[in-house]
């Protein structure tokens, strides 16, 4: 049983980002990557449905000691899995990795101040588990089980498992579906098939972006890279919160604001009310990113369109909508959206009783209640992820550093029911569907203090770097 003081769960772009913090920061630290799959990457090696890409600037999505130089700041998929392997290759940390190492169970000895981390064939031991897994099912997206499906004589096809063979040149496709994914499907495949349309039961807000940033892309012609990029990262991210705080603060202004935007993209046979005007406020949803205005090009050109209406049944040709129409189909392709998980699925056992995550509070957004050296990285919703997570690696590395000043081997957030008092709400505050029904099954936050998750760098910046760590919600213990 191989021991490191820290195991890292994970080798996406949290991952990844995580082991360079911690060999520079904690260089007498051990550690060791345990990824699941076999390949790094994460989210950009699993996803391969077409058009797959970022809707974050890469410039913040990029890690920030590792400057993203590729001229798209909206980038593909593939691109971005290159630079993952390349920024992992750079300092060393492919050689850490471990593959085929789903983590299964983690059981914490308080006598030992360690923790017995499972996988199918192999066990490890480790003084620190840090899980950057992220928060979604890698196995399977959700899937909807609509009458009449065996009838189909088409393919049926979920984005999350994209078949490498799957050829719809000259088809007619109905992509289901008005999320993220949708909107990105919807456009890639438009130029191939032979007409693709975008069903959906309510609409999200769509927003367009250029692909290419014009002013980085000057910043970047005239400055050295380094001073460039902390320049371009630090403009997106004003940007990005002040857009946030503004919508939030004055929905019906940012609702118009979108709507108005969107009527000017799109052709006159295809209304805003009620194809792309939902009933939620902006940013209740995660907004829908379409670069270089892709999506409304398609609708414009005709290769694509969009019905707004909910399915009864599949038929043998298709789908038959509950307004008594029916869309022909050679395929469906299932973009209804992903499953929610807490921990990677791993089952947490403290001192032999084991710990339910949704009975947990998250403390600073990223370590539970009760549970001792262990911390979850997650991102942002409202902003890239990659600015989360990296706050969150300094913060682990500052509590990691601390415990080897004080001469402590045990770090753990307590939060007491009797005077913490404030409803409980999901860890992921949307009101996406998703989200949603994973709401029995994810950690919880308050509504102050340490424990409710904050979606606003620039506050997050000045407390997970400077804050104190023993602020009395913090136990230390030897």
């Amino acid at each position: 049983m191989e021991h490191f003081d820290v195991l890292i769960v994970g080798a996406g772009l949290s991952g990844i980002g995580a082991a360079y913090r911690l060999q520079t920061r904690c260089p007498d630290r051990t550690y060791a990557v345990l990824e699941g799959r076999d390949a790094l990457g994460g989210t950009w090696d699993l996803f391969r449905y077409p058009g797959v890409r970022s809707d974050s600037d890469m410039f913040t999505l990029g890690f920030p000691f590792h400057p993203w130089k590729a001229a798209k700041a909206i980038a593909d998929g593939p691109s971005i899995l290159d630079y993952l392997h390349e920024t992992a290759s750079t300092y060393g940390i492919d050689k850490h990795i471990r593959f085929g190492q789903r983590v299964v169970r983690a059981s914490w000895s308080s006598a030992d101040a360690l923790w017995t981390v499972e996988t199918g064939d192999s066990s490890y031991t480790c003084s620190f588990l840090y899980v950057c897994s992220g928060y979604y099912d890698y196995d399977s997206g959700y899937v909807v089980d609509f009458e009449g499906q065996s009838s189909f004589e088409g393919r049926i096809v979920h984005p999350q498992h994209w078949p490498a063979d799957l050829d719809y040149t000259g088809q007619r496709v109905v992509v289901v579906g008005s999320g993220a994914t949708a909107v990105t499907l919807v456009p890639a495949m438009a130029g191939t098939a032979e007409h693709v349309t975008m069903l959906q039961r309510t609409p999200s807000y769509v927003a367009s972006r250029p692909a290419h940033d014009a002013f980085s892309d000057r910043l970047r012609a005239v400055l050295p890279e380094n001073l460039a990029h902390r320049l371009i990262r630090g403009k997106n991210v004003a940007v990005s919160t002040a857009v946030y705080s503004a919508f939030r603060k004055w929905p019906a202004h940012a609702a118009w604001l979108l709507n108005s935007t969107v009527a000017k993209e799109l052709p006159s046979s295809i209304p805003v009310d009620p194809h792309f005007t939902p009933q939620y406020k902006p940013w209740d949803q995660r907004l829908c990113l379409v670069p270089d205005a892709d999506l409304f090009k398609a609708l414009r050109a005709g290769s694509a369109s969009v019905v707004t209406d909910e399915i009864d049944r599949f038929t043998p040709h298709g789908l038959l909508l509950r307004s008594g129409r029916e869309l022909e189909a050679d395929l469906v392709v299932t973009a209804t959206g992903l499953r929610m998980v807490a921990l990677g699925n791993i089952q947490v056992v403290l001192d032999g009783r084991s710990v339910d995550p949704h009975d947990t509070f998250v403390y600073k957004g990223m370590m539970l209640s009760g549970v001792p050296n262990l911390a979850w990285c997650i991102g942002y919703t409202n902003n890239s992820w990659t600015l989360r997570s990296d706050l969150t690696s300094q913060y682990v590395c500052r509590l990691l550093n601390h415990l080897t000043a004080t001469g402590t081997r045990i770090c753990i957030p307590e939060v007491d029911p009797a005077e913490y008092d404030a409803p409980p709400r999901p860890v992921v505050d949307l009101s996406s569907g998703y989200i949603r029904r994973a709401a029995a099954i994810l950690p919880r936050q308050g509504t102050y203090g340490p424990w409710r998750l904050r979606q606003n760098y620039p506050r997050d910046l000045l407390t997970l770097r400077y804050a104190r760590l023993d602020d009395g919600a913090m136990r230390f213990t030897a």
